[in-house]
């Protein structure tokens, strides 16, 4: 390609970054990186009374903590930066105007009278005759008396655009091929509000065009709209960009991905304790596939592989199971250190950053092989820096069984002078313990691990008495046994 690539996720700022968004904002990025070409963040505000500026620090965070860096665009929720500035759109209305007086001088575009009313009942005539909804272009040949007559009595107007009234639009979709569509089944869509302000569908192009985008990577439900944007492009004497609408995403159920499934927002997910990595290697799969049908990915590895011919047409069905099981890989990868770094969120909300007690990586390294949620790890780790809460059926299973508290003391009185408190010794002066009592090992390990940790699952027994310490392990043990009726 002769051409710098130029690609773009224009979101609407009217709640958060859904998944479907996200899967966008990354293919756009990973395209434009790989063919070293500029991904643009625009915000497409147009929609006055729904969009927020909660909505823009929302998704600006969201696509950040994605790891999405963006060339030109928002640098916060005011301000931009980038030689086609501004990028929100509510701050180019003047740009708009100027391409929206030429249409209507031109007669490509055109003011249209009707009521909210007038719509909605050509709406349910045509519904009831089994026709498509579509505007029937009653005003589309008023004269200028019968405009004026109109304005004269006070009628508020919108701006269409004229469709042509015959043959076809051929959308030449990079994933789907070519798409047709009739010109006479489209309606004169609105390009300019009643309000007096512009519509997505007029602003895109315009936005597009000037920008340079090359390329238009977006959803599926987009698709309609392309044939009325097309023949804006060439209404004004421009060549569209090459469109590729992405395939649907669908629960497992096979609906349209929901609530009802689970988080939607991406911030959820970054809030439940997934890795970005792990997101952005799962929504690259979600409608796109390697030859060899490649599961794991490096960064480096996505952007070289990453094409809209791998792209499917079919919808993509979201998996929390195969979502869970690579984060789970991929934390297993992640460096212990970093790791910590990465869930100090959730151990600071838990209250475990600051108390005393081990290292908090020695205590995270012992468990790195469970976690498959950052979320996960203070409650795996908590009871090495806060008091035992003993598990019920825990305690009565196993420290009320016959010989379990004086097992608790003996022991207590063999490690209170014991060196060095290392795993290995530990192991071979319990095992020692076990066998000059005549007792069996779970006999003995059993009440050990639920007088220290309070549970009867969790970290290698020794090395967690070894990174417990001494004075830990001889006070609980004690605790524990006075505890026992």
């Amino acid at each position: 390609m002769s051409q710098k690539i130029r690609t773009r996720f224009a979101p609407s700022p009217t709640g958060f970054l859904h998944i479907g968004g996200a899967r966008t904002t990354l293919y756009n990025w990973l395209f434009a990186r790989r063919h070293k070409g500029d991904f643009i963040l625009r915000i497409e505000d147009t929609d006055e009374v729904r969009s927020t500026d909660d909505s823009v620090t929302a998704i600006l965070d969201s696509v950040k903590w994605l790891g999405l860096d963006w060339d030109e665009g928002p640098v916060d929720g005011k301000t931009d930066k980038g030689p086609y500035s501004p990028y929100f759109q509510m701050q180019r209305v003047h740009i708009y105007r100027k391409h929206l007086d030429q249409l209507v001088a031109e007669g490509k575009a055109y003011r249209c009278y009707c009521t909210k009313e007038e719509l909605d009942e050509y709406r349910r005539v045509a519904q009831l005759e089994k026709r498509p909804p579509r505007y029937p272009g009653v005003c589309r040949a008023l004269s200028d008396g019968q405009r004026k007559e109109r304005e004269a009595a006070g009628k508020k107007f919108s701006i269409r655009f004229k469709m042509p009234a015959d043959g076809a639009t051929i959308v030449d979709d990079q994933i789907r091929g070519k798409v047709s569509f009739e010109n006479n089944l489209q309606q004169d869509l609105v390009i300019w509000k009643t309000t007096d302000g512009p519509t997505y569908n007029f602003c895109c192009v315009i936005d597009d065009h000037l920008m340079e985008m090359t390329h238009v990577v977006r959803g599926d439900e987009h698709l309609s709209n392309t044939p009325s944007q097309i023949q804006i492009y060439h209404a004004l004497g421009w060549t569209p960009p090459l469109f590729a609408h992405l395939s649907m995403i669908l629960g497992p159920d096979g609906s349209k991905l929901s609530k009802r499934h689970g988080a939607t927002s991406v911030l959820e997910y970054r809030d439940q304790g997934y890795l970005p990595h792990t997101m952005r290697n799962y929504l690259a799969l979600l409608g796109w596939s390697t030859t060899e049908s490649q599961q794991l990915f490096t960064d480096e590895d996505l952007i070289a592989k990453f094409d809209l011919a791998g792209c499917q047409k079919s919808p993509a069905t979201f998996d929390t199971v195969k979502l869970n099981w690579m984060n789970g890989e991929y934390i297993r990868q992640t460096p212990v250190k970093e790791l910590v770094s990465l869930a100090k969120p959730f151990l600071e909300k838990a209250g475990l950053v600051g108390l005393p007690g081990p290292a908090l990586e020695r205590v995270v390294a012992l468990e790195h092989e469970k976690f498959k949620l950052l979320s996960e790890i203070p409650a795996l780790i908590e009871f090495f820096y806060k008091p035992v809460v003993f598990d019920p059926k825990a305690f009565d299973k196993v420290l009320k069984a016959p010989g379990a508290k004086q097992v608790l003391l003996d022991m207590a009185e063999a490690l209170s002078g014991f060196a060095p408190f290392e795993d290995k010794a530990l192991e071979a002066r319990i095992r020692q313990f076990v066998a000059d009592k005549g007792l069996k090992n779970g006999q003995v390990f059993h009440p050990i691990r639920v007088a220290v940790s309070g549970r009867t699952e969790g970290p290698t027994l020794f090395l967690m008495l070894e990174i417990m310490g001494k004075d830990m392990v001889v006070s609980r043990l004690r605790d524990a046994a006075s505890r026992i009726a």
